[in-house]
């Protein structure tokens, strides 16, 4: 498939894929929704109903991890916990080896899913009741990823995920020359760092996360209660994975709020306290994955426009000293150890 296909997709095409693959009549409208990876749009049916079907990017994951992806929702859904489900299509269907059901569509070359229209708007951490009602749901969702493997999608562990990040990183031309030593030293440090505190952990304690479980991917609905959406970011990690992107700062300084978040987890799951300690290692991971993951993007006309001083000087500049300033994050964490319970 062409590239520039995916980006300029026609509301015709897009009504015809969805049309084919739930075998319904749409109406003309076709209303594109804001997301970069992936392209996004809301559509309605003659009986008024709408929907949401997702094209995904190119080359970012296999057929088999976006079905992945589908189980793991399908899963938590089976669990009778609040998420927008893929709806299982009647054609133009590729179901692969790890799909129980018809989910994945293809159109010119083009994966796709649809899934129903669930609003709701977006979760306040207003009080300590909505931290335990978080950590609730979160424990269920880590239920359902429990059940079973993900052998498609990336594991966020040091020796894994991480240490490809690195590598792809540093052997990258994305860095000034003069730069690199620097940059270099630096995650160097953060590896080092990242290695000695993830060493104790083994693959058997890896679960299915939602992998980017923060405050916009929460809704609340009116009788339902919190729902979870985007699963697009799901991967094999710990557990706490999925608990710091909600915190509103650094572990040391989220005390409370992990504590809530845990009150309301240990209903329904428990939780290993010392993996509290990899907060800030997996902040560092992150900020790491999304630079290489903007490398891989920089070429893209509208990654230039969402992000059009990437790559520069002072650009880098910045990179590395936040980079520093996340590493002193990691050694305070494990200097005053205040984050364990």
């Amino acid at each position: 498939m062409n590239k520039s296909e995916f980006e300029n997709l026609s509301p015709d095409l897009v009504i015809d894929a969805v049309e084919a693959g739930l075998d319904i009549d749409l109406t003309g409208y076709t209303q594109p929704m804001p997301s970069y990876i992936n392209r996004v749009f809301e559509l309605k049916d003659d009986d008024g109903d709408y929907y949401i079907v997702k094209f995904y990017r190119p080359g970012r994951w296999s057929d088999k991890a976006i079905l992945e992806e589908h189980r793991f929702i399908l899963d938590c859904a089976e669990s009778d916990i609040p998420v927008a489900a893929p709806l299982r299509l009647t054609g133009l269907v590729d179901e692969g080896d790890e799909s129980s059901a018809p989910t994945l569509g293809r159109i010119e070359g083009m994966p796709f899913a649809v899934f129903p229209r669930k609003g709701g708007r977006l979760w306040e951490s207003s009080d300590d009741e909505a931290w335990g009602r978080v950590g609730a749901l979160l424990a269920r969702i880590h239920n359902a990823g429990a059940e079973r493997k993900a052998k498609n999608r990336i594991t966020l562990t040091a020796s894994e995920g991480f240490a490809a990040d690195v590598n792809k990183l540093l052997c990258s031309d994305w860095v000034p020359q003069e730069l690199y030593t620097d940059l270099k030293s630096t995650i160097t440090r953060i590896q080092e760092s990242v290695d000695n505190l993830f060493g104790e952990y083994g693959n058997d304690e890896l679960i299915r996360v939602h992998g980017d479980f923060h405050s916009g991917n929460l809704l609340e609905r009116p009788g339902e209660g919190l729902m979870v959406i985007d699963f697009d970011d799901m991967s094999m990690s710990l557990p706490v994975q999925d608990l710091w992107l909600l915190l509103p700062d650094h572990a040391s300084d989220s005390g409370k709020e992990i504590a809530l978040i845990l009150e309301g987890y240990r209903e329904f799951r428990s939780f290993n306290t010392e993996t509290l300690m990899l907060i800030e290692p997996l902040r560092a991971m992150r900020m790491i994955y999304f630079l290489c993951w903007c490398g891989s993007q920089r070429h893209d006309y509208k990654f230039q426009q969402h992000f059009p001083d990437w790559g520069s000087r002072a650009f880098w500049q910045k990179e590395i000293e936040d980079l520093n300033t996340q590493h002193d994050q990691i050694k305070r964490a494990v200097q005053e150890q205040n984050i364990i319970f």
